[in-house]
């Protein structure tokens, strides 16, 4: 009775002497791992208590706490003072979401990059996670290498590819935070372009590039060269005659060399056929105004039809050149794949125009305002014909003098 007297004296003596601050609820602690498992962790804290995390609280650290070895020191977050045992419950979870929460913070503030898991995909884009702080990645803002290009923009089959990265990590920059829930929005596209800089740098318009094509569109095919550098070659910059489908000329995994004619910070804009001899400059050697050809009929449209003369040079037969009888359509009398012969109205080299008329039909005067990708304008294109009509409603107040293009004389 009398020891158990004294050993209390002695131990207030000790406290007096070298005081301990009792921690609260919610307080960070450091302690040395007395044993540790995948089912709960003890902890000394200053020698007068002992604390335990288990459950929840270790999260997904389980197996990277359960091999470090008696007398490693640790930090906890305090989440009870008094368990059934009389021990300090402890939490890795609380402090990891606060250490997690200022990388989170350091990364958006300083614009550094930083290490992401992805969890789980949806149609809209990935989830992803830095600690167990959850995050979305729009699919808007994937790199090159990881967008899911599809052809159609197929929904189900973008989500297919989408869901082949999960499991995997991906360097990331912070595009945007919410404080309250602790949840971030995050760009792979921003962090690969800063470290593409140094790269696109060394690169001026004009370069010739070698790369794989690893991705064909409606629009054009994606290239890869130099390091994952990518570059889109338009389907207009592909060849100098009109294709109308990519994929009969060109596959993923071909090699293609072309020629840089745009960059606009990471985004490059190639050529392919300005590597290749322009066949229009030789043109009217081949080809006179007033000449019979017999051409391939390629596309039937509306307005007219696309024929080709030869394989590197196509024209135009507009509909109002053709011998079409009253209330007969132009599907009626031509056909894609067909024959029929023609007589050359119009030739433009430098624009890459040549009008044809219905060999039948008396000479009139050509369309030689129709060019002959019109059903497949650029949107550089576009919008020039669009400031071009502007400046003629602003400017001329009377219609300009019909240009006549003389006929051949029979």
């Amino acid at each position: 009775m009398s020891q158990t007297k004294n050993d209390k004296e002695e131990f207030t003596k000790l406290l007096d002497h070298d005081p301990v601050a009792i921690p609260k609820i919610g307080d960070n602690v450091s302690g040395r791992i007395i044993s540790a498992s995948k089912s709960e962790i003890k902890v000394d804290i200053g020698g007068v208590m002992t604390g335990v995390i288990r459950g929840r609280e270790l999260y997904f650290n389980t197996n990277e706490y359960a091999k470090l070895p008696a007398g490693t020191e640790i930090e906890a977050t305090v989440v009870d003072l008094d368990n059934e045992n009389g021990e300090v419950e402890l939490s890795f979870r609380h402090i990891d979401e606060q250490k997690a929460w200022s990388l989170i913070q350091k990364s958006y503030n300083d614009k550094t990059n930083i290490r992401v898991r992805i969890l789980d995909a949806n149609r809209g884009g990935l989830i992803v996670a830095s600690s167990q702080l959850t995050g979305f990645l729009p699919v808007s803002q994937l790199a090159p290498n990881n967008y899911p290009r599809v052809s159609g923009g197929d929904k189900t089959k973008i989500l297919e590819k989408l869901k082949t990265l999960v499991g995997s990590e991906l360097e990331v920059k912070i595009m945007a935070i919410d404080e309250n829930e602790k949840k971030f929005i995050a760009s792979e596209k921003d962090a690969w372009q800063d470290k593409q800089k140094d790269v696109i740098s060394r690169y001026k318009v004009g370069s010739t590039v070698e790369g794989t094509i690893t991705a064909i569109t409606g629009f054009g095919i994606f290239i890869n060269f130099d390091n994952d550098l990518e570059g889109l070659i338009h389907i207009s910059e592909l060849a100098w005659q009109r294709i109308d489908d990519i994929n009969e000329l060109y596959k993923i995994g071909d090699k293609i060399k072309a020629e840089i004619i745009s960059i606009d910070g990471s985004k490059i804009f190639l050529s392919a056929k300005k590597l290749i001899n322009d066949p229009w400059r030789d043109v009217a050697k081949k080809y006179k105004i007033g000449q019979k050809v017999s051409g391939l009929v390629l596309k039937v449209n509306p307005f007219g039809l696309f024929v080709e003369l030869d394989k590197d040079i196509h024209g135009l037969a507009h509909v109002s050149q053709l011998t079409l009888k009253p209330g007969q359509k132009i599907t009626d009398v031509y056909s894609p794949n067909s024959k029929a012969e023609f007589t050359i109205i119009s030739l433009e080299p430098e624009d890459h125009r040549l009008g044809l008329a219905s060999a039948d039909k008396k000479p009139q005067k050509a369309s030689s305002s129709v060019n002959l990708t019109e059903d497949k304008k650029t949107d550089n294109q576009e919008t020039k014909d669009s400031k071009e009509t502007t400046v003629k409603k602003t400017t001329t107040k009377k219609p300009a003098p019909k240009k006549t293009v003389p006929a051949k004389t029979k």
